[in-house]
């Protein structure tokens, strides 16, 4: 039932925009962002939710916390990067959403990089020498 509250809101939204942007363009933009807050509040529950279900899968199969923590911290970069890039985009700054994107993707590169070398150690340990 909440995609017919997030989809209600956003269409909502979405005439408001359109009625208000031509002539308080300021004021079309706080919509669309506050729109996309509200709607980023409404699914922190069912986040916490999911990260709750990692966790015990993660305990119950012995893995070490460190991954998951990383993991998680990966999609949450990820997350936030695409969101913060949505809203500077609908602003009208493509080239700040873009560098936004970049630099979202090189920390999860860097904060990849532990795993990816586990990774390969264990493939090169199970490789015949």
């Amino acid at each position: 039932m909440e995609i017919i509250q997030v989809v209600g809101l956003a269409l909502i939204a979405t005439v408001l925009i359109l009625v208000i942007k031509e002539q308080k363009p300021m004021f079309a933009f706080l919509i669309a962002a506050a729109t996309g807050i509200v709607i980023f509040m409404l699914l922190i529950g069912k986040i916490g939710a999911v990260i709750e279900v990692l966790k015990r899968l993660a305990e119950n199969s012995g893995m070490e916390s460190i991954y998951l923590k990383t993991v998680l911290k990966i999609i949450g970069i990820a997350y936030i990067a695409e969101f913060g890039a949505q809203i500077v985009r609908d602003a009208g700054q493509e080239s700040i959403a873009s560098k936004i994107e970049l630099t979202g993707k090189v920390l999860i590169l860097v904060l990849a990089i532990p795993i990816i070398s586990i990774i390969i150690e264990t493939v090169m340990k199970l490789m015949p020498v």
